[in-house]
């Protein structure tokens, strides 16, 4: 009969313990000194040997190759190949997933109070016990706590959360690690040697990598492997456990910041059109951005990933190009697009989505403008849609050019937050900066609002300030303050507080009274002296209405209302 590998090749002693060397020591001392504990605890993930690490106590405590229990089992004796087999009469293995309820616990507490019948300790050994209800766990407390002569508990789980503090402290805990890579990689090379499969070290480097540090889903792996035409290759691994391979990842996440859209899209159908479900890909997307990281921040400390040579080779030289910061960004935008995927009943197309904005994402990232640096003294430039009206600049004395070393955004000059920006002559083009902020807001709707009702009336270092007009928006635009602060950063290179302030008031509507006028005799009639007509009072609506007008036109910028020259003239 066929036995599969992660059964051929399971540990039957301590020594054969891979990767576990802490927990290997410790139950060995114990074993040699005669410190049994009544209960113990083993925890971790799947595959590291805690069932196994069981069944090895169980036989060190009862081995008949010698007197006293030994940490080096025989394995040949009679209760070493009943335990091994599991049909020890006194060795009880339960599934608590399958017996969960308290007449379960209470049933083995009963066996426990009878005396081995073959040796020298009676075990219980009970995997996943914390699927155990709360009354079967309260139930084993006391027997835990004191069991019965030469009986010994050895609780097995991958969930230790779930076990109340109450049992877990009545055990002696062991925790698994997973298995490092190299480790596990020179223990499936040994198995391959023994069992004559060729696979070469970069297919093993990549089963090590899909194993996740579980050394039984790496040998089943291993084993299915076996059935491939030999020897076998990476891509063979990459197909059987049904993941997408690195390199084209790699090109996909190339095409995404160098390739245009349409590539982008053409790649990303490619990958779902060859069976890949769309929650796995976004998911190795995410780790190879991970790993690209890496290889940009630490490019000479491979072993932080499981990458090939090959390909953490490329990744390095690529990552450089692209930048820690890009990478950054792009990791950021992932993990902010994975509860739509995980939701949706649409992954396919939702995962297209994802990769077109990630590649607007990445194209905005090289052609966003640099934020050019201004003098404080620099007049700003007037353009043919500028309403201010125009004047000459007055003369300026020169000042010295600050060193390269100063922030690329120049200061402006302390305002109170209620006042409007300094002048023309006197401060950066405050409404070019507004208007870059603007276009890298990214809802469209939030972009609307701020563009038609939206004006930047200081900036600093930490703080900008924004006015909102008219007031009844600003309750709108203070719940778009995290938009505003983040185009705020893409803009400036560094983060910047947003607060919303209310417009500065408006100048006072001035009453215009027209010039007094003459009207002409008729021609009929004779001269007569001309008479004094009284002025016209323009009605008040009229003059609300005006002022509104010249209001909006003017649209929130501060102007001289005095007049220079006479009414009439006015």
């Amino acid at each position: 009969m066929y036995i599969p590998l992660h059964h051929k090749y399971r540990p039957q002693t301590f020594g054969q313990l891979v990767g576990q060397d802490v927990i290997r020591t410790t139950l060995t001392n114990a074993i040699r000194t005669g410190r049994i504990a009544p209960a113990y605890l083993f925890t971790g993930p799947r595959g590291t040997g805690k069932t196994s690490s069981a069944r090895i106590l169980a036989k060190a405590l009862n081995c008949l190759s010698s007197e006293v229990p030994t940490p080096e089992p025989c394995g040949v004796c009679v209760l070493c190949q009943a335990i091994s087999q599991g049909n020890a009469l006194d060795i009880i293995e339960i599934d608590a997933a399958s017996h969960t309820g308290v007449d379960n616990v209470r049933e083995m507490i009963e066996r426990a109070q009878l005396a081995p019948v073959q040796a020298r300790y009676k075990v219980f050994i009970i995997d996943e016990c914390h699927m155990l209800s709360g009354a079967a766990f309260n139930a084993l407390l006391k027997t835990l706590e004191e069991p019965p002569e030469r009986v010994v508990f050895v609780l097995a789980t991958t969930d230790p959360q779930r076990v109340p503090a109450t049992i877990i402290s009545r055990c002696q805990r062991f925790d698994f690690r997973r298995i490092p890579p190299a480790v596990m990689q020179a223990h499936l090379q040994q198995i391959a040697h023994l069992e004559g499969i060729d696979i070469t070290p970069e297919a093993l480097m990549v089963v090590t990598q899909l194993a996740q540090g579980g050394m039984r889903d790496a040998e089943s792996l291993l084993d299915q492997l076996s059935l491939l035409p030999q020897p076998i290759h990476p891509e063979q691994v990459w197909q059987l456990a049904g993941r997408v391979p690195e390199r084209e990842l790699f090109d996909l996440v190339q095409a995404v910041y160098q390739e245009s859209l349409v590539t982008v899209l053409e790649r990303g159908r490619a990958l779902i059109e060859r069976g890949w479900e769309p929650l796995p890909l976004y998911q190795q997307l995410v780790g190879f951005v991970r790993d690209a990281l890496i290889a940009c921040a630490a490019p000479e400390q491979p072993q932080l990933t499981n990458l090939m040579t090959d390909t953490w080779q490329a990744l390095r030289d690529w990552g450089q190009r692209v930048g820690v910061n890009a990478l950054l960004q792009a990791q950021e935008y992932l993990r902010q697009s994975e509860p739509q995927l995980r939701q949706t009943t649409q992954p396919h197309l939702w995962l297209e989505v994802i990769l077109l904005g990630w590649w607007q994402q990445a194209q905005g990232q090289a052609e966003s403008p640099k934020v050019v640096p201004l003098h404080p003294r620099v007049a700003r430039p007037t353009s043919p849609g500028d309403r201010t009206p125009s004047s000459a600049p007055e003369p300026v004395a020169p000042t010295p050019q600050k060193p390269p070393s100063e922030p690329v955004i120049a200061r402006e000059r302390e305002t109170p937050p209620t006042q409007a920006p300094p002048t023309s002559g006197e401060t950066v083009d405050l409404a070019a900066l507004w208007s870059q902020v603007v276009a890298e807001i990214r809802l469209k709707a939030t972009r609307a609002l701020f563009e038609q009702n939206g004006q930047l009336v200081a900036l600093n270092d930490t703080q900008a300030q924004v006015a909102v007009h008219p007031e009844p928006l600003l309750k709108i635009a203070e719940g778009k303050v995290k938009d505003l602060q983040a185009a705020f950063k893409r803009v400036l290179h560094k983060p910047v507080a947003v607060k919303l302030v209310t417009p500065p008031p408006k100048p006072p509507a001035i009453a215009v009274t027209p010039a007094k006028e003459s009207q002409p005799p008729p021609a009929a009639e004779p001269p007569s002296p001309p008479q004094p007509s009284p002025p016209m009072a323009i009605p008040t609506d009229q003059v609300r209405v005006a002022a509104q007008r010249l209001a909006d036109f003017f649209n929130g910028e501060v102007i001289d209302p005095t007049p220079s020259e006479t009414d009439d003239d006015f």
